[in-house]
């Protein structure tokens, strides 16, 4: 067996454990520097903060979060709640965000709800648990017990990639029934006139058809036809969602898919038996990953500013923190969307 180094097996015995005083020794500080540097790293300078992080690593510290969150009454810990981590539609929000609170100092904890309000409602009894100083979800649609607990619990709650009118706290995002009918508005003027939907089962991907159907039977046209599969969205979503379909019989001259991924299904479909995009029937996507236009064709889609609601979030969040006020009107950011015409359309 490896004989184990005297640092390594004082530290496990934990009387050698090397202490803040320590850090602040080798980096050459202040005890109160070291403190500050890792738990509020934006009013230290940039040199300080190298210096306690090269002394951190060298002496091979482990901060006790628990017990300077009971201090100052601060976790330093933001909660994030996304459906899925299964395809990217939500990754620059999250990476955003991350990025930002990292910046000010906050770690993140993610949680993965499943498209399912009960199952945010088992995460939020967990989470809260560990104190967390503030929370991000994903929506809009929550159950009572979780609105009631988070009330509760007095922190700073943002709801991001939703509007509605009814916000726990603050919201960033945006109307989902607005991109709905901005589709069968953009569509309808480029005069495609035979729709289809193919959609997963997520609450906002199914307000955004509603809508959709809504707003074309404004306009006069036939109820499009409506292709539901169970989320998470993925490229056989939308494969299988051409197939059925297809299976219908009916000419259809446009698809609309719920996202990029199901969009890439439909169009791998589509070349498997020979149809043509955009040439025998056009296809728009939502979220716009960066994938889309790359493909080929390339694919057109709905931009919904990912990014720019991570770091809007972040900075509400952050501006509470730091002492802000709750206004008495709860906040409603919205960053809007717009419809990227490539190939496919």
């Amino acid at each position: 067996m490896a004989k184990k180094s005297s640092k390594a097996l004082a530290t496990a015995a934990n009387p050698a454990a090397p202490t803040l005083i320590d850090v602040a020794r080798v980096a050459g500080v202040s005890p109160i520097t070291v403190s500050r540097a890792l738990n509020r790293p934006e009013i230290v300078s940039e040199a300080a903060r190298t210096k306690v992080l090269a002394a951190v690593q060298a002496t091979g510290y482990v901060p006790n979060l628990l017990a300077g969150g009971l201090a100052s009454k601060r976790s330093r810990l933001v909660a994030l709640f996304v459906p899925t981590i299964v395809h990217s539609i939500f990754a620059e929000t999250v990476q955003a965000l991350m990025d930002r609170l990292a910046q000010a100092g906050y770690q993140t904890l993610l949680g993965l709800t499943g498209y399912s309000a009960e199952q945010e409602e088992q995460l939020l009894a967990a989470v809260l648990g560990r104190r967390p100083d503030g929370i991000v979800l994903t929506g809009t649609l929550h159950t009572a017990a979780s609105r009631e607990r988070l009330a509760q619990a007095g922190i700073p709650v943002v709801e991001s990639w939703d509007l509605s009118e009814a916000p726990l706290d603050m919201q960033v995002g945006f109307s989902h029934e607005a991109v709905g009918r901005a589709q069968a508005e953009h569509l309808h003027a480029r005069g495609y006139r035979r729709f289809a939907v193919v959609s997963v089962d997520d609450p906002r991907a199914l307000r955004r058809c509603q809508s959709l159907v809504a707003r074309l039977a404004e306009l006069g046209l036939a109820e499009p036809a409506v292709e539901i599969l169970p989320a998470p969205a993925l490229v056989e979503s939308g494969r299988i969602g051409l197939q059925r379909l297809l299976a219908r019989g009916e000419p259809y001259d446009v698809v609309v898919c719920s996202s990029d991924t199901v969009a890439q299904g439909v169009m791998a479909e589509a070349a498997s038996r020979g149809l043509g995009v955009p040439e025998d029937m056009a296809v728009l996507g939502f979220g716009n990953l960066s994938s889309a236009a790359q493909m080929h064709p390339a694919l057109s889609s709905v931009s919904v500013a990912g990014e720019r609601m991570g770091t809007l979030a972040a900075e509400a969040l952050l501006q509470r923190l730091g002492g802000g006020e709750r206004p008495q009107q709860p906040i409603r950011l919205d960053t809007g969307f717009h419809i990227i015409d490539r190939a496919t359309t």
